[in-house]
């Protein structure tokens, strides 16, 4: 039994505590739990049905000052499809994918709806993940060019097999997103393979990934946690076509080195893949609105940075903006003009738009059972994660904050 003490929590939460099997804890043990009263907790008020069995709630909403949230632990059962679900997640990124599984071991029939056909969002599938292991490949590789021979390592003709270095890549992500579905299955929580929209603030439309009707079909749903995370941001005459405009989505997947590639944007992103590209032989030039690279870096340490990448002859265009882009031919010419109004065309094999992302907000139907979002497109949310709608929840990169996943 894990009883948690919200009276103090307003006013001073280091004076909150938490009693485990009768033993009380300071606040280190409430720091543990928190996530989970913050969104678990406050679902479990709402869903005091049979399907609980032997779970308790003390109190009538977690929020108020006195109440005491109490959880025992119960073995789930199996839940047909056809019932009512006490929470469907719209992502199975790292919020999606980490809510499902922590509320399936309290005790919640959960399921969860991605669109990618493969678990762990952005991150595991075409971020971070790959990308980095796309720089451990091509760090080896320079290395071989570079430093090898100082070390009396004599290695002549070492060539790039760019196709064993992509499944290389793809094991990386294979091998982790099979890591999630087993623990969906250990954990019983339902993987559906599809598009999820809202039909209603308690009802959910699910389509295949072909965005076919799902024989799944409509999923009635207690509570409801949207955690699509965000996408690619475009700009405009900038048509991206991930053959010869692409995003860092394309750029993950050229099936060869380009001679020259233009980044537009000088973020974490546009770096990252740029490096990549150049240790393997790419001519790359990075063209930046800002008067800086990785404007959230401290001043000094940015400049320090863009230091180390024009050493490793990596080109830089700041105070640039990019005004248009087309496809001639196998080229790409890009229009840009400086801050001074000076125009200049540059030509490239690859552009690679790296400008940052957006929340993926669209086309689920918040609008319609009246989800709240800012002027950038993010689900208004309040202390414990809830949407306008009171059971209806939002976590990642679809709310306000870093989108670091």
């Amino acid at each position: 039994t894990v009883e948690v003490d919200e009276s103090l929590n307003r006013e001073n939460r280091l004076k909150s505590t938490c009693r485990v099997n009768s033993v009380e804890y300071n606040n280190t043990v409430y720091y543990c739990v928190v996530f989970i009263m913050k969104v678990v907790s406050y679902l479990l008020t709402k869903i005091q049905s049979p399907l609980f069995h032997g779970a308790s709630i003390h109190g009538n909403h977690v929020t108020k000052s006195s109440s005491i949230l109490s959880i025992r632990k119960f073995s789930s059962s199996a839940v047909t499809s056809d019932e009512t679900r006490d929470l469907v997640i719209i992502g199975g990124g790292p919020g999606g994918y980490v809510a499902a599984i922590k509320a399936a071991q309290l005790g919640l029939s959960v399921s969860v709806i991605e669109k990618r056909g493969a678990l762990g969002g952005t991150c595991l599938n075409i971020g971070c993940i790959p990308s980095k292991a796309l720089l451990h490949s091509s760090h080896l590789y320079e290395e071989t060019q570079t430093t090898f021979e100082s070390h009396g390592i004599i290695a002549p003709n070492v060539t790039i097999d760019l196709p064993k270095m992509m499944k290389q890549k793809m094991n990386s992500v294979s091998g982790l997103t099979k890591g999630i579905e087993g623990l969906f299955k250990k954990n019983k929580v339902k993987y559906i393979k599809g598009f999820g929209s809202l039909v209603n603030a308690n009802e959910v439309a699910v389509k295949d990934l072909d965005g076919n009707e799902s024989q799944d079909g409509n999923i009635k749903a207690k509570n409801i946690m949207i955690a699509t995370g965000s996408d690619v941001m475009s700009l405009p005459n900038v048509p991206i076509d991930e053959e010869r405009i692409v995003s860092s989505t394309g750029a993950l997947e050229l099936k060869q080195v380009p001679e020259k590639m233009i980044v537009i944007g000088g973020g974490v992103i546009g770096l990252e893949m740029g490096s990549v590209w150049r240790r393997l032989g790419a001519e790359v030039t990075v063209v930046e609105y800002l008067d800086r690279i990785c404007p959230s870096l401290d001043a000094e340490i940015g400049k320090e940075f863009l230091k180390i990448l024009k050493k490793q002859k990596m080109k830089f265009k700041l105070n640039t903006k990019v005004t248009s882009a087309q496809v001639v031919g196998d080229k790409v010419e890009l229009a840009v003009e400086s801050s001074k109004g000076e125009k200049e065309t540059m030509d490239a094999d690859i552009v690679l738009v790296a400008i940052g992302r957006k929340p993926y907000t669209s086309g689920l139907g918040l609008e319609k059972v009246g989800v709240t979002l800012d002027s950038k497109g993010r689900i208004e949310v309040d202390e414990c994660f809830r949407s306008s709608v009171p059971n209806i929840y939002a976590i990642g990169d679809v709310i306000r904050g870093p989108m670091l996943a």
